[in-house]
């Protein structure tokens, strides 16, 4: 499989709301980046469906689009991987920032 990421991904303990059209999920993030994240959840979005996320701890909001989802089972845990819409030079700062953090709160 060709690694086509653009960012480094980072492991992380963090949760976010993530809404879709029908559904709403507070789910754990098993990794992210400025480009994008994996959502942990049984009941993931289907592929190419638009979702609004909330996490970190200032309430950081933005969209983003299904890549791929994945059942139980299947080379991995369930989930999604969504990828930022828009993601300006701000929205990668802040990314970084809570990256950081998390860091920081998981190395002690």
């Amino acid at each position: 499989m060709t690694n086509n990421r653009k960012y480094e991904r980072v492991p992380t303990k963090l949760r976010c709301w993530c809404e879709g059209e029908n559904v709403t999920v507070y789910a754990r993030i098993g990794n992210m980046s400025e480009g994008g994240l994996f959502v942990r959840t049984s009941t993931p979005l289907e592929r190419g469906a638009t979702a609004r996320l909330r996490f970190g701890t200032d309430g950081f909001e933005t969209t983003a689009r299904v890549v791929w989802s994945r059942s139980e089972g299947q080379d991995g845990p369930a989930g999604m991987g969504l990828e930022f819409d828009g993601a300006d030079d701000q929205i990668r700062a802040a990314i970084r920032r809570m990256i950081d953090e998390d860091r920081r709160l998981t190395a002690n």
